[in-house]
């Protein structure tokens, strides 16, 4: 991997953090501006719209401008500019603003990697260098776990905001510097993602791309906070050490379903098994959500690892459509994956305000947690009529 490979990698382990560190905010949040959990559900939900939002513009500002300036401008302003809004915020419907201009900060950083990725190398290895980028990026889900408990601590959560939005900044100019464009492919400023969505090939894998995210997002990047101090009476510092555990778990996931495409010729067997596998833990943590919290961090752990089938979903689609669209493939894909993410934290936020008043915490969590199952339900049932896709290698 080049300079410009690795600042695009650390810019996605920001991204990550971003969309993952309201969960530990949230008491602080909630005491200073007054921010609900319904509140900070939308904010969340907004991130992962506003990030979706943008995923066809940059589709074409990929295959048309490259690489470089896309993701390098879009994360200075929208990035950095938005962990600053964040700071400043007085209301929770800054919050809101400041994360919004975050998610189209972040929504470039991935994707153009996995563009060069696509570009730049052999087929057969794209999954894998898509689950490694993937796993290290986790690490910024770890970092927004207990790491950011102490920062907040220490220095507030408005500091901690603004050292952010500086090493966001510079994280950006460093990807401008150093960011290498492939070389255009012959006819890359032809088409459109509607080429793509007239495939139909492309529907099953679309809908299991738009739920495969849900669980792990929603409760690693929301809800594993409020949970664990509505049912449990946790404090800070051990739903700091759980969201750590789960994102470790995240983390390892990538680095064992990438590969795995390398090991396992069937795309379909491996999504199919790691979606069934998440299922079962939603389903888990959906009957032991009372039990005790070593049990839920090992099954929220769990289904952290079963949402890493990500990266192999998108090799299999890609698998279908031309060179040519490559950039508006894989933002397609991420569109799918980010806006059901989104989507389904905003729709999180509504169902736990519209049962938390009439049942017992455990209870408004075991309905939270099965609406996250029945969406990988439906995903699973719909990818299965899908058209398999051996790895190319």
């Amino acid at each position: 991997m080049n300079a410009g490979i690795v600042f695009l990698v650390l810019a996605y382990v920001l991204s990550q953090f971003y969309r993952a560190f309201l969960a530990v905010m949230a008491p602080q949040l909630g005491v200073d501006i007054g921010a609900t959990p319904a509140d900070l559900a939308f904010a969340s939900g907004i991130w992962f719209l506003a990030f979706a939002g943008m995923q066809i513009p940059i589709g074409e500002a990929l295959d048309r401008i490259g690489p470089r300036i896309t993701a390098s401008v879009l994360f200075a302003i929208g990035g950095a500019g938005g962990a600053a809004v964040f700071a400043m915020a007085v209301e929770p419907w800054h919050v809101t603003v400041g994360m919004a201009m975050i998610g189209v900060g972040c929504s470039p950083v991935l994707m153009a990697s996995y563009y060069i990725f696509a570009r730049s190398y052999a087929p057969a290895v794209f999954a894998t260098l898509a689950g490694v980028t993937l796993g290290i990026g986790t690490f910024g889900n770890i970092a927004s776990a207990l790491p950011l408990t102490l920062a907040v601590e220490a220095f507030g959560w408005r500091g901690s905001m603004w050292a952010l939005a500086v090493v966001t900044l510079a994280v950006a100019v460093f990807a401008g510097l150093f960011v290498r464009d492939p070389a255009k492919v012959e006819g890359s400023n032809k088409g459109s993602v509607l080429d793509l969505l007239k495939l139909p090939v492309m529907w099953p894998i679309l809908i299991m791309m738009m739920v495969n995210y849900v669980p792990a997002a929603g409760l690693r990047g929301l809800w594993a906070g409020p949970y664990l101090d509505e049912v449990f009476g946790s404090t800070a510092a051990t739903i700091g050490v759980v969201t750590l555990v789960m994102s470790i778990a995240m983390a390892a996931g990538n680095f064992i379903f990438g590969p795995m495409d390398r090991v396992i010729p069937s795309r379909k067997a491996i999504i199919l098994g790691g979606n069934i596998a998440g299922l079962i833990s939603v389903a888990l943590l959906v009957v032991f959500a009372g039990s005790s919290v070593v049990v839920s961090t090992i099954l929220l752990s769990a289904v952290g690892i079963c949402g890493a089938t990500f990266v192999v979903i998108i090799a299999h689609a890609k698998s279908f459509f031309p060179e040519h669209l490559t950039g508006r493939g894989v933002t397609l894909l991420n569109l799918f994956g980010m806006g059901g993410a989104g989507l389904f934290q905003s729709l999180s936020g509504r169902l736990y305000a519209g049962v938390s008043p009439n049942v017992e915490p455990v209870v408004a969590y075991q309905i939270l947690f099965a609406f996250f199952g029945a969406a990988v339900l439906v995903g699973i049932i719909a990818y299965a009529f899908s058209r398999d896709a051996r790895n190319e290698g």
